[in-house]
């Protein structure tokens, strides 16, 4: 398209004017009433919708976080230990899970995650800063890089 004067060239919205306002009314197809026809109300819509979905996807994180913390704290409770000698013994014993990972153990792998306890409870009392009256192991094991001797 050729424009003779300036005038025409900004009057003229063309196709992106069409492009940009299809892309809102594809976000809002799903929206019920006058938001999903009407673009100035769509628009407004639209721009919350994807507000709530951005605070969404930050709250999920915090959600999950929070879930597999339960899960761990829920199965050391089984195992009457505490959650902050049993992180310290893992990692005192170069054992680097992450919460998750340790959830994941607990829900669908209870030995393997007694057996992580286990070491824990062992290396926390070769350090002595764990006593407890119904230990897992006998007090004359001893731990070294992980692995039980």
């Amino acid at each position: 398209m050729v424009f003779l004067t300036s005038n025409l060239s900004v009057r003229s919205r063309g196709p992106d004017e069409f492009w940009r306002k299809r892309k809102i009314f594809e976000i809002a197809a799903h929206f019920i009433g006058r938001k999903r026809n009407c673009y100035s109300l769509a628009i407004r819509a639209v721009h919350r919708s994807l507000m709530f979905a951005t605070k969404g996807r930050k709250l999920k994180k915090d959600d999950m976080r929070e879930l597999w913390v339960t899960r761990c704290n829920a199965a050391l409770v089984q195992h009457d230990m505490d959650p902050k000698t049993f992180t310290e013994g893992l990692s005192r014993c170069n054992i680097l899970l992450n919460y998750k990972n340790l959830a994941d153990l607990a829900c669908w792998e209870p030995r393997t995650f007694k057996s992580l306890v286990a070491i824990a409870a062992a290396r926390a009392q070769q350090d002595g800063f764990y006593k407890n009256k119904s230990t897992i192991l006998e007090s004359t094991t001893t731990i070294s890089d992980g692995l039980i001797e």
